[in-house]
């Protein structure tokens, strides 16, 4: 069985969002936050929608800026493909502790 490629057409909605989860082959999860007004107390309030998107060739990382574009459905939860990156994430500093660090002698 062969796979069609996946394409994009010019007229499909694009949106810019942040990977927020790279576990997964060829699949990231990319949250878009945006701010909208309360329809009764008028105060804005933060809201963000988190879509699957297919990355065939796994090139994102967690924390990088992509802009996605809706497509044909790929799976039963990813209707988005990464159309690219524009922003990677600068790189994280894991904090290395020493295997004693958290732990108190008991002295008496």
């Amino acid at each position: 069985m062969s796979k069609a490629a996946i394409t994009v057409t010019e007229n499909a909605p694009h949106r810019v969002g942040v990977v927020e989860t790279a576990s997964r082959d060829k699949t990231r999860k990319v949250t878009i936050q945006y701010v909208s007004k309360h329809p009764k107390y008028g105060k804005y309030v933060r809201k963000r929608t988190v879509l699957q998107v297919h990355d065939a060739k796994n090139e994102t990382g967690v924390g990088d800026r992509v802009e996605i574009a809706e497509c044909r459905p790929i799976s039963r939860t990813k209707r988005w493909t990464v159309v690219r990156v524009v922003e990677k994430a600068a790189a994280r500093i894991e904090p290395v502790f020493e295997a004693d660090a958290g732990r108190r002698s008991k002295s008496k």
